[in-house]
C-alpha cells in the first residue's frame, strides 16, 4: 500500500502508509474474493504467498515498511502444530528476509500474566507470562522479531493490541448481542481495554514513525479498562432488557496500561461513549455482523 504520506502521530489517513505491505498468510481473510476485490478497488496491490513456503518468502520484493500481522489465534487445539509453525516459524523467516526494513509486527496482550484490577494493568517492562499453547506461541513470535532484530539491527515495535471495535466485532459487539437476547454473561473478566478499530489502525500505522532498534513492544488499546458490567446496563437501557450476569467478578485480568501509546499519540479519537452508543444502534437494528465472538471472557487461553 502506497502513498506519499509518511505515516506518524499527527496523520490521521488510517489506509495510508509509505510503501508498506501487510503479510499474512494464504488462509487469512484477505485471500478471499470479496475482501480482496474491495482492497484492489481502492487501488491497492494485493499479493498472495504462502508465509511458510521459504522460497516464496524470499520472492517477495524489498520493501521500506512492513506491519506484520500474519498468524493463528482461534481453535489452535485443531493443529498445534500449525498454530506454533505460524506465529513462530513464519516470524523467523520473515524477520530473516525482511531485515533490511521496519517492521511493525502485530502480538497479544494474552503474552502476559493477569494483573490486579486495582492497579493500572502491567506496562511494556513487564515480561510474558504465557498460559495456552496460543499465548506461548505468540511469545515464540515476539522472541523471533526480537532475535533478529537484535542480529540485524532491525527497527521495529511488537503491538501488544487490546480489543479493537467494529460494530459488526468486538468486546461491546458480544455484549450488546447478550444483553439483546438475554443470554448470561459472563462477569469474571469484569474489564476489557476497548479501542475503536481506525484509531488502533492509526496508532499500529504510526508506530513505523516511532521504531527503536533493537525493536519494543507497545501497548495499543483503550485509554481506559471498560467495565463489561457497566456496558451491560448501558445496553440493557437501550434494548428494554434485563441483563443477566453470570459469575463474580475476578480481581485479576489481562489489564494493561496504554500510557506509553498515549504519550505517543495521545487520546484515541472515538471515546468509549461514543462507541458504546454506535454499538446499541447497530445491535438494536439487527444490522449484518461477522458474527463471530472475540472470546474475550476466556481465561485459559484456549481461543
Amino acid at each position: 500500500m502506497a502513498s506519499k504520506t509518511a505515516p506518524g502521530p499527527n496523520n490521521r489517513s488510517y489506509g495510508e502508509t509509505c510503501d508498506t505491505i501487510e503479510a499474512r498468510h494464504k488462509s487469512s481473510k484477505i485471500s478471499e474474493a470479496s475482501p480482496r476485490e474491495r482492497l484492489e478497488s481502492w487501488g491497492l496491490e494485493t499479493i498472495t504467498c504462502d508465509l511458510l513456503n521459504r522460497d516464496a518468502v524470499a520472492s517477495l520484493l524489498d520493501v521500506a515498511n512492513i506491519v506484520y500481522i500474519a498468524g493463528k489465534k482461534f481453535r489452535v487445539d485443531e493443529d498445534l502444530s500449525f498454530a506454533w509453525a505460524m506465529n513462530t516459524h513464519v516470524p523467523a523467516v520473515v524477520a530473516e528476509r525482511f531485515k533490511a526494513s521496519r517492521m511493525v509486527v502485530f502480538s497479544t496482550l494474552c503474552l502476559y500474566s493477569f494483573a490486579p484490577i486495582s492497579g493500572g494493568g502491567w506496562d511494556e517492562s513487564v515480561q510474558p507470562s504465557p498460559a495456552g499453547d496460543y499465548a506461548m506461541s505468540c511469545v515464540g513470535r515476539k522472541r523471533m522479531f526480537s532475535y533478529f532484530s537484535r542480529r540485524h539491527n532491525t527497527p521495529g515495535r511488537i503491538i501488544r493490541r487490546h480489543y479493537a471495535i467494529d460494530m459488526r466485532y468486538g468486546v461491546l459487539h458480544d455484549i450488546a448481542r447478550w444483553v439483546k437476547t438475554e443470554t448470561p454473561i459472563p462477569v469474571e473478566t469484569a474489564y476489557a481495554s476497548v479501542i475503536w478499530q481506525a484509531d488502533s489502525n492509526a496508532q499500529i500505522l504510526g508506530a513505523l514513525a516511532h521504531v527503536t532498534a533493537p525493536t519494543s513492544p507497545l501497548d495499543v488499546g483503550g485509554a481506559e479498562h471498560m467495565s463489561v458490567r457497566m456496558a451491560a446496563h448501558e445496553f440493557s437501557r437501550r434494548f428494554g432488557k434485563t441483563p443477566i450476569f453470570e459469575g463474580t467478578e475476578s480481581e485479576y485480568g489481562w489489564y494493561n496500561s496504554t500510557l506509553a501509546a498515549q504519550r505517543l499519540y495521545g487520546y484515541p479519537v472515538v471515546s468509549l461513549a461514543r462507541m458504546i452508543d454506535w454499538t446499541a444502534d447497530w445491535v438494536g437494528k439487527d444490522t449484518p455482523t461477522i458474527n463471530k465472538p472475540t472470546h474475550y471472557e476466556e481465561r485459559r487461553g484456549n481461543f
